[in-house]
């Protein structure tokens, strides 16, 4: 058995602020992905994901029945037979690996599930996103359901706020820009709980609080409407500027060996770095204008494009 692939994602634009009624824009990364499988012989790593499947299985069973219902012993049989996440996506890098297990997981066994080929209404994508929120929760505690909505539908999603999110179209890629999109590898692994307690407790500061609606908020918006009209020139202007509020006022989420670099794409232009994901490790994401400049000024680190301008 082999079911269909669920991709990665990047959250281009909203980390954090999303929590708070930011934009956000989120696309989906098809490099990595993950499928459910049954092996004959399953190595150490099916062993553990599926150990991982049981866990997540008794998880689901407890979901309120009147927002969703799974075919519990369906699901538990195949758990039983030794099904795992068979993933290429590096957990822990911001890129969305529980978000393509929750998907896949939900596409197989949900009973009157919404798919991708109805009209997705403003409604059914909240209560996709609801329900991914619960389910996704038992991997970090708290989650926006917003990785596995991504990796459900494998469409751009646009967050203009809690209540409010569509289905987005993003210019289409220039293969010979020198802009680009990258991914940083800051090879370490981040974990999502403990960011997330550092800002939910940096929350509790009213300086902090005013920061992030006055800048963080504020150049994040910017940022996702000069993206999807395709304004390069506005959106490296404000890409900086959300770059800067990030060195300032996020330090924890950077792992400590990118400040440096951090502070010195502000400083000569040459790219302009900001958090993929929750931080603590994984990629970073970058943002330049000249992708050879970036490259030279980021010599020695792994640069992956994933978007060019």
């Amino acid at each position: 058995m082999k079911g269909p692939l669920f991709y990665s994602k990047i959250l281009l634009f909203g980390e954090y602020g999303i929590i708070k009624d930011s934009k956000g824009l989120s696309i989906p990364y098809n490099f990595y992905n993950g499928a459910l499988k049954v092996d004959e012989n399953p190595n150490e790593e099916a062993v553990n994901s599926n150990q991982s499947l049981k866990r997540f299985a008794t998880h689901l069973k407890d979901l309120a029945p009147d927002l969703v219902n799974f075919d519990m012993e369906t699901l538990q049989n195949d758990v039983d037979s030794g099904m795992y996440f068979d993933s290429s996506i590096p957990q822990g890098y911001g890129v969305g690996s529980s978000g393509a297990l929750v998907a896949a997981i939900y596409d197989k066994y949900a009973a009157d599930k919404i798919t991708v080929l109805e009209n997705l209404t403003r409604e059914k994508l909240l209560k996709l996103k609801t329900i991914f929120s619960e389910m996704e929760s038992f991997f970090h505690g708290k989650s926006s359901g917003l990785d596995p909505l991504n990796s459900y539908l494998s469409l751009p999603i646009l967050i203009n706020s809690k209540d409010n999110i569509e289905a987005t179209g993003i210019p289409s890629q220039k293969s010979d820009g020198k802009g680009a999109v990258f991914l940083l590898d800051s090879g370490i692994v981040g974990e999502t709980a403990p960011m997330v307690s550092i800002f939910m407790d940096n929350m509790k500061n009213e300086g902090f609080r005013s920061m992030l609606k006055e800048q963080f908020i504020k150049h994040t918006d910017a940022c996702v409407d000069d993206f999807l009209k395709g304004d390069i020139k506005s959106l490296f202007k404000n890409t900086k500027q959300l770059s800067k509020v990030v060195l300032n006022n996020f330090k924890p989420m950077i792992p400590k060996q990118f400040h440096e670099l951090w502070k010195n794409g502000i400083e000569t232009n040459d790219y302009y770095l900001k958090l993929c994901g929750s931080g603590g490790g994984g990629y970073i994401l970058g943002f330049t204008e000249n992708i050879d400049n970036a490259r030279e000024a980021l010599k020695g680190q792994k640069l992956e494009v994933v978007y060019n301008f």
